[in-house]
């Protein structure tokens, strides 16, 4: 029986970029988040630098082919350096009419379009309020557009196996990245092994997956519809070891590594709320480094917790957001008037009140500034990039546990979902900074201040 992957291929013009800037965009269970990240992980494999931007639905889950429900990731790299996820959209894959409503001032003039035409019945349009087909009425001319049977070729790479047609279609998305692998030169190995890794207990998903992804590649080399494909060098990176890092995952290592420099024990009190949640997932899995997470049942113990660990003498963090941050306000105050080293994490989400848990926001600075009743004055970091994180969550605990003082570390839900190349650091090369303790009680005088500087 024949396959895509047998078609011979057609010649192809080859173009070098410095940058191009794509997004993913679908329904919450076309796996856009998955296809953004595997895309992700492979531009940085091949050295390029990279921004990201995933974004999510608000609602727990809208109707599928509605527009509250569109998932989206976007995905800047580049072989100079990059400083955002970028503004207008090079390549844009959608899955659907309301991915494409959502979107579509996004793209450039010419941008490159890809659609899975499937999905533009009737009812599917009816969903994403639209009153006429956009594939037929000439209102994406302005687009080079690549109207592509996602759900048939996918069905007819996986025919052979015996899935039914539920489980085939949910493959799709790989169908999607493999065309994106063939359209800018990329590798499909880092994406199988990662197939093979993630569903090793499922072998029917593993050769599902697999033929998918190397469908949608075949399908370009096949098809004369695809003129051109890209090439983007390698970014000149400083020399070093390189990991894709998001801004959740930056913080909870420096939080580790701030206990190594500090040598105290690192505690986390948190209650969940996105998008701070991560960091509690992290932490929870560095037990071997004697890290100690506590999901407390609301924001109030959280905070008092960590308050608590760090009078024991642990390097005691509290995360939240900003609907958190007005919870914490009172034992905030609290920490600043017995003087405890506390780091506190302000992961800001779109507001006010419970606001949009998903969206980000760069609002809660007066807040954190001056959120607290009478005079309780706080240091307040804020970090530039997801890499970053990593830096502002070891200098943040300096401060804490150097001058005996509450610290607050503004960050948010772009920096914390989105992801850049992070140079791991030589451990030598972060500065120690032990806490020593007090052993003598008598003549011990916490609160005793210099007369001219008032410093401790």
């Amino acid at each position: 029986m024949s396959t895509l992957a047998e078609v011979p291929p057609v010649k192809h013009k080859r173009e070098v970029l410095d940058q191009a800037v794509i997004r993913f965009a679908g329904d919450s269970g076309d796996g856009m988040q998955i296809t953004g990240s595997q895309f992700t992980n492979t531009a940085a494999l091949y050295g390029n630098d990279i921004a990201t931007f995933p974004d999510y639905p608000a609602e727990i889950r809208a109707p599928a082919g509605t527009i509250p429900g569109v998932s989206g990731f976007q995905l800047h790299f580049s072989s100079n350096e990059v400083y955002t996820p970028g503004d207008a959209i090079d390549v844009w894959i959608a899955m659907n009419p309301a991915a494409l409503k959502v979107n579509v001032a996004d793209l450039k003039a010419n941008g490159i379009l890809s659609v899975n035409s499937d999905s533009f019945k009737e009812n599917d349009l009816r969903k994403a309020q639209m009153t006429s087909n956009p594939l037929e009425d000439h209102s994406l001319d302005k687009f080079r557009l690549f109207s592509v049977e996602l759900e048939r070729l996918t069905r007819r790479s996986l025919e052979h196996l015996g899935l039914d047609a539920k489980s085939m279609d949910r493959c799709k998305n790989f169908f999607a990245l493999g065309m994106c692998y063939w359209l800018y030169n990329r590798s499909m190995e880092p994406t199988v092994r990662w197939i093979e890794d993630k569903f090793k207990n499922k072998p029917l998903l593993v050769e599902a997956n697999k033929l998918t992804l190397k469908g949608g590649y075949s399908y370009c080399e096949a098809t004369e519809a695809f003129q051109i494909s890209y090439e983007i060098p390698p970014a000149q990176l400083t020399p070093g070891l390189y990991r894709s890092m998001s801004g959740n995952q930056a913080l909870a290592l420096g939080f580790v590594t701030a206990a190594q420099k500090s040598g105290l024990t690192l505690f986390q009190g948190s209650y969940p709320i996105t998008p701070a949640s991560d960091i509690l997932h992290e932490l929870s899995q560095y037990k071997d480094f004697g890290v100690m997470t506590f999901q407390a049942e609301d924001e109030i113990a959280a905070v008092t917790s960590a308050i608590g660990a760090a009078y024991a003498g642990a390097l005691a963090i509290t995360t939240t957001s900003g609907p958190g941050m007005a919870l914490k306000t009172e034992a905030m105050g609290l920490a600043v008037a017995v003087e405890i080293p506390l780091v506190i994490c302000d992961i800001q989400r779109g507001g006010p009140s419970t606001g949009l848990p998903t969206k980000t926001e760069q609002a809660d600075l007066l807040q954190a500034l001056f959120g607290r009743n009478s005079e309780a004055p706080i240091p307040v970091l804020a970090a530039s990039t997801p890499a970053d994180c990593f830096w502002v969550a070891i200098e943040a605990s300096r401060i804490a546990v150097k001058y005996m003082v509450p610290v607050i570390i503004l960050s948010d839900g772009y920096l914390a979902n989105g992801a850049e190349p992070w140079r791991i650091p030589e451990l030598s090369d972060i500065p120690d900074f032990p806490v020593k303790f007090a052993s003598d009680p008598n003549g011990f005088l916490p609160y005793k201040r210099n007369p001219q500087t008032l410093a401790r």
